[in-house]
């Protein structure tokens, strides 16, 4: 495909209702009539998949990851396939396709699939017709045929994937916000829209749990060089905020954003003997079944034992819990426990990589609070805090306010961090 292609997603809260679904269809039939090959992705509308998990629950706790795959990819194929038949009746060819049809092809890791390839020539077939391909995102197919989904914010990452497979021009994320902010505008009312992010401090932000987009959606667009724009699905007039690779023309602020993940649990393993091998078959159980760990921390050893805390998902410690408790009755550890009132709070910047002190000033600012701090990681661009899950908002509040991340405290941040870095990359 040439770069004349637009790829446009379409959130489950863009496309919610009948009347929302057709203000939809006219703002692409705009896209089309402008000249632009258009290829929409669509979620579920809201509150389908919950909807549909909660059915599957009404009959089994521990619903088959298989037919979990199949029922909820069902939501996506409703709304393609309303958006489709809404293109039609104002007059602009469409046609909606499952990700079996789009030959979006996946891994055999069912409700967390990850994509391997993707034959779009049925797509691109479609394009040159002058069609409008309405593809259902969040799935494809495993090579055994059978219907595989991505994971939380999957349509994202099929959004992205599609973008790149077809050489598009960009990948437009439509949702009910207006971009990328500063901090959370429900928690800051201050929180500022960013202009433009760079795909690596986008990585970190979803990462870390900032809702707007999906991680590996931002880890296919940084590999293969695509732009998104994220946008509002209401406010046409808004130009959102464009995330791409950093340039020696932009602008970079020591801190970004401050973001705050309240799906976060901590996991303990007690007593656990200090010997080669241990940590391994501690992670290597929970990698087994696909389930990701973030931070660690490992006790100093006393008299032949140590202490293994690590955070997760909340949504995966139902399953951990039991893999851990079999794992620590194999080492002989002496107990294992959670907790789920913990908080993740990050703060994010490029500019953080040639200015000493911010990690600093975060721990400095948060014990005047006074809150607490757990667990403690970082990056190049990132320093991440566990907290208990109360403080969470006083947390963003006061570190937003810390670095003049704010509406009116930009010229301030400015003058205080002593003028706004500029970073060079390759194109």
């Amino acid at each position: 495909m040439s770069s004349n292609l637009i790829v446009q997603k379409y959130g489950g809260t863009s496309v919610g209702t009948i009347e929302k679904i057709k203000k939809v269809a006219a703002r692409i039939k705009r896209m089309r009539d402008s000249g632009k090959d258009v290829l929409v992705v669509v979620s579920a509308m809201a509150g389908e998949t919950d909807r549909l998990s909660n059915l599957a629950r009404q009959l089994s706790d521990h619903p088959e990851r298989r037919e979990i795959d199949l029922l909820l990819s069902s939501g996506e194929r409703i709304s393609s396939a309303l958006l489709s038949i809404a293109l039609h009746a104002i007059g602009c060819p469409a046609m909606a396709l499952t990700g079996r049809q789009m030959g979006l092809v996946t891994d055999n890791t069912h409700t967390r699939a990850r994509i391997k390839h993707i034959h779009a020539d049925r797509a691109k077939k479609l394009l040159n017709e002058n069609h409008v391909v309405v593809c259902a995102g969040f799935q494809g197919i495993n090579e055994l045929g059978d219907v595989t989904t991505l994971g939380r914010g999957g349509s994202d990452t099929s959004a992205v994937a599609l973008a790149a497979a077809l050489n598009a021009e960009v990948c437009e994320i439509y949702t009910d916000v207006r971009g990328v902010y500063t901090a959370d505008p429900r928690v800051v009312p201050d929180a500022r829209k960013l202009n433009m992010v760079s795909f690596e401090e986008m990585v970190e932000m979803a990462s870390l749990g900032a809702r707007v987009l999906q991680i590996r959606s931002v880890e296919f667009a940084k590999n293969f060089n695509i732009p998104i724009l994220v946008r509002s699905t209401h406010d046409e007039e808004d130009q959102g905020t464009w995330i791409g690779r950093e340039d020696s023309d932009m602008e970079q602020q020591v801190v970004s954003g401050v973001i705050y993940d309240k799906d976060q649990s901590k996991i303990t393993v007690r007593g656990v003997p200090d010997q080669p091998g241990i940590a391994a078959k501690i992670f290597g159980a929970l990698a087994d079944a696909a389930i990701s760990v973030d931070m660690i921390i490992q006790n100093v050893s006393a008299e032949g034992h140590t202490d293994i805390s690590f955070t997760l998902q909340t949504t995966d410690l139902n399953e951990a819990m039991p893999i851990m408790e079999q794992v620590a009755k194999e080492i002989q550890a002496v107990d294992v426990s959670s907790d789920s009132e913990i908080a993740k709070i990050s703060v994010v910047g490029a500019g953080m990589r040639s200015h000493a002190g911010v990690a600093a000033r975060i721990f400095r600012t948060l014990s005047n609070q006074p809150i607490n701090i757990a667990m403690i990681s970082t990056s190049e661009i990132r320093v991440s805090c566990i907290i208990d899950q109360k403080f969470t908002e006083q947390a963003v509040r006061v570190l937003h306010d810390e670095f003049h991340l704010g509406e009116n405290q930009v010229s301030e941040n400015r003058s205080s961090e002593g003028g706004l870095k500029t970073t060079s990359a390759s194109k």
